[in-house]
């Protein structure tokens, strides 16, 4: 009994330690509720542990190196997206193991390796090294023991639980409020209530259009674009001269405010498709993909053209499971979603299918299209970790008219990539112009790119994306506007007159 409770003490002191290792660090004074989760939380999962296990000191150690890497990988994102760990995250630990490259780098291999060796260390010291008590399934012994410490922590969570005030749905705010395990639990019994299916400008049936005259929409999300000139005088002013060109054509750019800062690309697609708000949504912001997989039902821009006539069509050269987006677009209106089964035989452009073979891809859809048809494509070329790809000397002669600082190859990389988005600007839109219907083109950025270290000596920027809405058949002067992300359908949906 003794040593069940010294080890739960223990490991409760330890976890309030580390807890002052994260970032941002959690206040101490916080509310008693807070505490109460915390506690109960921490004792609940040792007390299951040391159910299963048998063995006090071992159940310590392995709550404590969970908890451990918890703080860990919230420190990891928070340096990487300035954002901690929340409880929408979860799927980071199954999809680091189907997608490893996506997100242990960001975490740190080394790290990554130590983990594991540690736990299997851990593991060995703890089932050999530590016997079992002779008393284990004893009522007036071990397991009584046990029963009382989950009994324990099961009043504190219920009443920690009951006492938990409001939710800012500020992860950095919470967090520093409430405290890592409060703040968890917290978002986790917020995401239980399914947002409002009334939301969005897409639920109205839209006013009947000619098919005639109706034209093909095209939409590139593409990934991590934004204008970065400003970070370097030193960037070659004609990276983006395609951009640039079309941007001058176009009937509308300017800034885009995106709900995402170097990852979560979902956030942006779903504020897209759907015009919804992120403050709308409550917890959902931070996957709202879930919520509809749930089943959530949410009208978009997709369901809202697919009324008109149009034929909708999805393509993301990734695989379509990753963010269950094979289950999600269905359900948001797509005929078809490509994933990247279709460009099998393709030749990678770095670690992913490239935007000019995504280019090719779209031309061929549209080509031989008898209907109206709205694609949305999402690119992948520019995906990190961008430090995992090496920066070359012909790159850096053609990137750049001043040498870049020390220490700034990502930006490189990313440049070399966004290049190839240029391309695939250019090609589309001259291919857009030789075909028989008029098309209108909107493209964006998701987010800006994750290259901390480079923001470190250059500047953060502000974290806006850059955006145009071009169409084939009109040309003038072009409108400079400023959006929030949940705003850009509707007004490209306005521009092509598909819309009042």
């Amino acid at each position: 009994m003794m040593t069940l409770f010294f080890a739960a003490l223990s490991g409760l002191a330890l976890s309030i330690i580390l807890e002052r290792m994260m970032r941002p660090r959690p206040r101490f004074l916080r509310p008693l509720a807070s505490w109460s989760l915390h506690i109960g939380i921490w004792l609940l999962v040792y007390g299951l542990l040391a159910l299963v296990l048998g063995r006090p000191w071992f159940s310590m150690t392995v709550t404590t190196v969970l908890f451990l890497i918890l703080v860990q990988v919230n420190n990891a994102k928070m340096h990487s997206l300035r954002e901690p760990f929340v409880y929408q995250d979860y799927e980071y630990f199954t999809d680091a193991i189907r997608h490893p490259r996506l997100y242990i780098p960001f975490f740190g291999w080394g790290k990554f390796f130590i983990a594991v060796a540690g736990g299997a260390i851990a593991i060995g010291i703890g089932l050999w090294g530590e016997p079992l008590p002779p008393d284990r399934w004893s009522l007036n012994g071990y397991l009584g023991t046990v029963l009382i410490l989950t009994s324990l922590a099961l009043v504190l969570v219920a009443g920690g639980h009951y006492s938990m005030r409001h939710l800012s749905i500020d992860p950095v705010n919470d967090l520093i409020r409430l405290g890592f395990v409060a703040s968890l639990w917290a978002y986790s019994m917020a995401s239980r209530q399914k947002p409002d299916s009334s939301l969005g400008p897409f639920n109205a049936m839209p006013s009947v259009v000619a098919a005639t005259s109706l034209p093909h929409m095209l939409v590139v999300q593409s990934e991590s674009f934004f204008d970065p000139r400003p970070l370097f005088d030193g960037i070659r002013k004609d990276i983006l001269a395609s951009f640039d060109s079309v941007k001058k054509s176009s009937l509308l750019h300017g800034k885009l405010n995106v709900p995402a800062w170097g990852a979560n690309t979902v956030r942006s697609e779903f504020s897209f498709l759907t015009g919804i708000d992120e403050k709308s949504l409550g917890v959902h912001r931070f996957n709202p993909y879930r919520a509809i997989s749930a089943g959530w039902h949410v009208s978009s821009i997709a369901s809202y053209l697919k009324q008109l006539g149009y034929r909708t069509i999805c393509i993301h050269p990734y695989p379509g499971s990753f963010y269950s987006r094979d289950i999600v677009y269905p359900l948001l209106g797509f005929d078809e979603f490509l994933d990247i089964s279709v460009f099998d035989g393709v030749a990678l452009t770095g670690p992913y299918i490239g935007d000019i073979d995504v280019a090719t891809k779209i031309s061929e859809l549209l080509s031989v299209s008898t209907q109206p048809i709205f694609i949305y494509a999402i690119t992948m070329e520019n995906h990190g970790p961008l430090h995992l790809e090496d920066a070359s000397e012909v790159d850096t002669s053609t990137i750049y008219d001043i040498l870049p600082p020390e220490g700034t190859d990502d930006l490189t990389v990313y440049l070399r990539h966004l290049r190839n988005a240029d391309r695939m600007i250019s090609q589309l839109t001259n291919e857009l112009k030789e075909l028989s219907r008029p098309s209108g083109l909107c493209w964006f950025g998701d987010h800006v790119p994750i290259m901390p270290e480079v923001y470190e000596i250059m500047g953060f920027p502000s974290g806006e994306v850059d955006y145009l809405v071009w169409y084939s058949e009109e040309h003038g002067t072009s409108t400079e506007r400023s959006f929030k992300a949940n705003q850009l359908a509707t007004e490209f949906l306005k521009v092509m007159r598909l819309m009042t």
